[in-house]
């Protein structure tokens, strides 16, 4: 017997055979009155959906379905099941991310292994209507210094709270911003260059309208802030209070609650990274590296006064309990074991 309810339940995005994974579709997993997590089921199953996003108003999730090239849309059937909501849409190379439009008239997907960024229409019910290529314009091969040539490489995106999406490239060491503009999809509005080499990989958007990027490849955060509708680079500062190891990958930041805190996934030292926000979001300041609870966090989520870190090597996720005061995780409260774990995401 479960005891997980509706609005507790987390949507667990894995990777299955097709990549070398253990799953066999989107997870679902309740929350127990002690914190501690059950698994209930797989909701779908489904090709590596190694990253999924649900609808702001309609029973519906979305998931990247990587080694496919496709996105998909399923519809909530009963109180955890999922069932597919419209056909497949093509989407390019090595699609590892999608993001909603938190007024639900769009989806995009980040595609890492062309480049592309990918606008897709929704209707009222949240079904996918139409594809809008967003980066014919970006060269997947151009770089933006003088002389240079490396392959873009998309790797998430972020609605802001002005409507506009901002999206990272790992390969050109830029952020893209863009806007939406209905039956056409993604227009380039401008961009910011990061220093070469760091791999800025996911981001965040704090209260305050600056936008907090944790880097894969250099393991940094940087803050941006639009000044005048244009977002410039204003902090830049190591990602974990260690140092860590030349063989780091960083992967995913979030905030904590009220945004005093912000917490970074570290792959490789597997730690995740206690860093405080200064008094109006413009520097994170590292104050304590923990033990992540497992191998390889590839994603993790503040809910309340818990931190939950999906562990895709180890096949498990760890819940902590976050000290209101310091913000640091106490020891692991609970693990759940659940196979090849990418993301976790709430159901809503």
């Amino acid at each position: 017997m479960t005891t997980g309810t509706a609005s507790s339940a987390l949507w667990i995005g894995s990777y299955t055979d097709d990549a070398g994974g253990r799953a066999s579709g989107i997870g679902a997993v309740g929350t127990r009155q002690d914190g501690s997590l059950e698994w209930l089921g797989t909701a779908v199953e489904a090709p590596s959906p190694s990253f999924v996003a649900v609808h702001p108003t309609q029973p519906v999730v979305y998931a990247a379905a990587e080694h496919r090239q496709e996105v998909r849309a399923y519809r909530r059937r009963g109180n955890f099941g999922l069932e597919p909501h419209g056909q497949p849409q093509p989407a390019g190379e090595a699609t590892c991310h999608v993001a909603v439009d938190p007024a639900g008239r769009f989806l995009t997907a980040a595609c890492w292994g062309d480049g592309q960024v990918l606008l897709y229409e929704l209707d009222n019910d949240g079904a996918i209507t139409g594809r809008f290529p967003g980066a014919p314009s970006v060269d997947p091969y151009a770089g933006t210094a003088p002389g240079s040539s490396r392959q873009s490489r998309a790797h998430a995106g972020l609605v802001l709270q002005d409507g506009r999406i901002m999206t990272t490239d790992l390969g050109h060491d830029v952020l893209r911003i863009w806007n939406y503009v209905p039956g056409t999809g993604l227009v380039p509005d401008h961009h910011v260059v990061l220093p070469r080499g760091s791999g800025p990989r996911h981001m965040v958007q704090h209260h305050t309208g600056a936008v907090f990027i944790v880097s894969e490849y250099s393991v940094e955060v940087f803050v941006v802030r639009a000044d005048a509708g244009t977002y410039e680079l204003i902090f830049s500062g190591p990602a974990t209070a260690s140092g860590g190891k030349d063989s780091d990958s960083a992967a995913e930041i979030c905030l904590g609650p009220q945004g005093r805190f912000a917490y970074a996934g570290v792959r490789g030292s597997n730690i995740i990274s206690v860093l405080a926000v200064t008094e109006g979001g413009t520097e994170l300041i590292p104050v304590k590296d923990v033990p992540s609870g497992g191998d390889w966090p590839r994603h993790h989520l503040v809910r309340g006064n818990r931190l939950h870190v999906a562990h895709e090597r180890s096949d498990n996720i760890a819940t902590f309990d976050l000290d209101p005061a310091s913000g640091i995780p106490c020891p692991v409260l609970h693990r759940l074991s659940t196979p090849s774990p990418t993301a976790l995401i709430n159901a809503g």
